[in-house]
């Protein structure tokens, strides 16, 4: 009596009405034949009821830096002289500088462009205020949404992790509902963007009829190094402001102006491993000066990484030809050890029309590129975000697709690749599939100087 009265109270109404019926049945020795219809009715019932709820991304706004806040080499080697940098420190700066991919268009917060660089809480907190507090503002006037429906609140900053938090400056700002589930992430890497977007998603998934707003940056004020271990100087010439709030909903009457749905999200952290733990870490140095050192080793262990996440993320988007090619190489492989050829790379252009590869510097691009066996226009998007707006961090992947749109090249049914890798070790993958045919002429961060790109970028010698 107690399992009846437990299941009555759990399965919905109609799902329960339909079990009593065939219990009727059952009763009545009616044939199986006759049954079929009244079990093929609940199996239907309970996919409705139990099926995933589908993420929309209604629309994204990326933050755009004023002009007067661009930063050209002469002025960063300036700011590397005043702070009393050693002449090989210098000179190990600025040829990273020029080797890095960036251009004299990338912008830093007006702080940094004092002299000296102002590097206190109160600078980063006002960094925070001008992106956030600018996109928030454009994303929810653009669709005209009162900040009260929002339902749901991630925000991601990973070095600086303010009392109240992020995600509290904007409900404080916007005037929030005080019912809103917020979350703020911290030191979570350049990878944090598609994790705010998988946290976004499992609480979407578990609350119906609800809009999420998704919010990415980093802060570039207060993490300038000024020591001299080299690992550690390479983040002052990488990183620029920038900063994205994303619109996510699971309401039905949204898909008729949603811009993407979400078909998969995988994340691989490979943080057992002392060399991948490693290969990004926050320290201070021998004189207690503290940076972001990136090892020797990062590209290899960023390419390793993307390797285990693809394995995941292979089956459920390669066709069955590119995953039975790539199974029977391994299984080459691991039969005839002698003779051991390359693994065979799937064709991932067969599963994906656009590729955003975080834009972390020239390398991490050149290496994906190379591993993924794509071609030079399957990475423009990347390289040409990294020439003009830096490594924005965990924002830099809509950077990217706002440069694809621009172009025009998103269609519908176009299905769009973002690969995402961040400290700890990170690689995050999301896919989503493009909802109707993007219009160029809508305005977003490069609408500006669009016909200018993609430019050659300058080739340095070793």
């Amino acid at each position: 009596m107690l399992t009846f009265k437990l299941v009555t109270m759990t399965i919905p109404q109609s799902i329960y009405h339909s079990f009593c019926n065939l219990s009727l049945i059952s009763k009545c020795s009616i044939s199986t034949t006759q049954s079929l219809p009244v079990i093929a009715l609940i199996l239907i019932l309970l996919y409705l009821c139990f099926r995933p709820q589908t993420v929309y991304l209604i629309d994204y706004v990326c933050y755009m830096p004023p002009d007067h806040l661009r930063i050209p080499y002469s002025h960063m080697v300036e700011h590397f002289e005043l702070c009393n940098f050693d002449k090989e420190t210098l000179d190990f700066e600025t040829k990273v500088l020029e080797r890095s991919g960036i251009g004299v268009e990338a912008c830093m917060p007006e702080s940094v462009h004092e002299l000296p660089p102002n590097d206190s809480m109160k600078s980063a907190q006002a960094e925070v205020e001008l992106v956030l507090f600018k996109v928030v503002k454009d994303l929810l006037s653009k669709h005209k949404v009162n900040p009260k429906s929002i339902d749901i609140l991630v925000s991601n900053c990973s070095l600086f992790c303010p009392t109240p938090s992020i995600a509290s400056m904007i409900i404080n700002k916007f005037g929030f509902r005080s019912n809103i589930k917020s979350v703020n992430l911290s030191g979570m890497g350049c990878s944090a963007g598609l994790l705010s977007i998988d946290l976004a998603k499992d609480q979407l998934r578990v609350h119906n009829n609800s809009l999420a707003l998704v919010l990415s940056m980093e802060a570039v004020a207060p993490n300038g190094y000024r020591g001299n271990d080299k690992s550690m100087l390479i983040a002052n010439v990488l990183f620029r402001m920038g900063g994205v709030a994303i619109l996510l909903s699971n309401r039905k009457q949204d898909k008729l102006v949603a811009k993407y749905k979400l078909q998969h999200l995988v994340r691989t952290h490979t943080g057992s491993n002392d060399q991948a733990y490693k290969s990004v870490y926050q320290e201070s140095d021998e004189n207690e000066m503290v940076g972001v050192s990136l090892s020797r080793s990062l590209l290899t262990v960023a390419a390793s990484a993307l390797r285990t996440n693809i394995t995941t993320l292979g089956p459920l988007v390669l066709p069955y030809s590119e995953q039975l090619c790539f199974g029977w190489s391994v299984i080459c492989n691991k039969i005839w050890p002698r003779g051991r050829k390359e693994i065979y790379v799937p064709n991932f252009k067969k599963a994906f029309e656009h590729f955003c590869i975080h834009a972390g510097g020239k390398s991490v691009i050149d290496v994906m590129e190379e591993s993924l066996k794509l071609q030079k226009k399957d990475v423009e998007a990347s390289r040409m975000t990294l020439y003009r707006f830096g490594n924005t961090s965990s924002s830099s992947l809509w950077y990217e697709l706002c440069y694809l749109e621009a172009k025009g090249r998103v269609k519908k049914g176009d299905r769009v690749w973002q690969i995402a890798f961040g400290s700890g070790f990170k690689c995050n993958s999301a896919v989503w599939k493009c909802l109707s045919d993007t219009d160029p002429n809508i305005r977003n961060v490069w609408s500006d100087r669009i016909h200018l790109y993609p430019v050659e970028i300058p080739v340095f010698d070793c």
